[in-house]
């Protein structure tokens, strides 16, 4: 049985990674089933990369296929801290993930249970084990802060705009 809050304290780390460069703070480990070890990790990139697909959840299947030389990942499971949207429970979807587990949900964008659920979509030819909530106050909390701290560099920056206009 995998720890579910070590998986998550990991991708965590991940999250705080893409804080730390601007990036919306969600990150992902890639985790093998069998014996617990680490596959591959990713965080958001989409505006170091200007690539609108690369999502935590899908550097972390890019770098977990070719780690293990195969596009199917069955046999693993998906540590996340935000709930996939729909490219990347699409994704999850079609590269076979066993477990899904992630940390807060995404009322927004969310497309495993708060707006869609692709993973266990009946007309789907594959579902996976979904587990949630998983460390949600702190997932939810790194969030909240980037926002927080957003909005009050967008506020600053037009201060000093409107200074400038002056």
């Amino acid at each position: 049985m995998l720890d579910h809050e070590k998986y998550m304290r990991m991708a965590l780390k991940e999250a705080v990674k893409a804080y730390q460069q601007g990036e919306i703070p969600i990150g992902a480990v890639l985790v093998n089933n069998e014996d617990g070890q680490v596959v591959a990790t990713g965080f958001n990139l989409r505006e170091q990369t200007m690539d609108a697909t690369a999502h935590a959840e899908m550097e972390a299947i890019r770098k977990g296929c070719q780690a293990l030389h195969r596009w199917r990942l069955s046999g693993c499971t998906l540590y996340v801290t935000i709930e996939p949207c729909a490219m990347c429970a699409g994704a999850l979807v079609n590269s076979r993930i066993d477990r899904l587990v992630y940390g807060s949900n995404e009322s927004k964008f969310g497309a495993v249970e708060s707006i869609f659920n692709v993973v266990n979509h009946k007309l789907l030819n594959h579902r996976m084990e979904v587990v949630a909530g998983v460390l949600e106050d702190e997932c939810r909390q790194l969030m909240k802060s980037f926002f927080h701290m957003r909005r009050l560099q967008n506020k600053a920056r037009k201060q000093k705009q409107h200074e400038l206009d002056c």
